[in-house]
């Protein structure tokens, strides 16, 4: 009879030994769990901001594609003594970079072209880099914000970067010949 009594003893000890291990098996998991939910949710918000987001300037038209520095230059005039003449862009429709509201803009732009670039051979150069012309203002205007295209000295200060851009991608090793740029169309919807 000694030994019913020892397995007795026995298996209440072994139930109090089960006990503490339960305990802190619970409390790790329920400080696990929400540190898991948290990095999943930092990674996950991570992964969106990489697929969806901007990268501010990096993602505007100087990222964007470059012609080739030695495709053949229109001829450049020396002086450009004459007066600037003028080429149409097509419309190009954007998206603005407005985090929760869909607001795009609708911008027809008309480039001022120095008179160093003579007007038959500048049409023919600006016909074949047309594409690339609208590409860049496409990723251009995408990036700019509300506030960026508020008011006339922003609108100066978008004017001018463009114009920068047009002429780097265009002119690389070159006299820069778009002069300014002129808004034909604006319309923010």
């Amino acid at each position: 009879m000694a030994e019913p009594q020892k397995t007795q003893k026995n298996e209440p000890a072994a139930e109090h030994d089960a006990q503490p291990k339960k305990g802190k098996t619970s409390k790790l998991l329920t400080c696990l769990i929400p540190l898991l939910t948290i990095a999943l949710c930092a990674a996950g918000g991570f992964m969106v901001g990489r697929l969806f987001g901007t990268r501010g300037q990096a993602q505007n038209v100087s990222a964007a594609e470059r012609p080739d520095p030695t495709a053949a230059l229109p001829p450049i005039k020396a002086s450009g003594a004459g007066p600037s003449w003028y080429y149409d862009l097509e419309p190009v429709v954007a998206n603005l970079n407005e985090p929760g509201v869909t607001r795009y803009v609708r911008v027809t732009l008309t480039l001022e072209i120095d008179s160093q670039l003579a007007e038959k051979d500048g049409i023919t150069f600006l016909e074949q880099r047309k594409p690339l012309l609208k590409n860049w203002l496409t990723l251009f205007i995408a990036n700019l914000t509300l506030e960026d295209i508020r008011g006339e000295r922003n609108l100066r200060q978008v004017q001018n970067q463009i114009a920068e851009t047009f002429n780097q991608g265009l002119f690389p090793n070159a006299q820069p010949c778009v002069k300014r740029i002129l808004f034909k169309e604006l319309s923010i919807q």
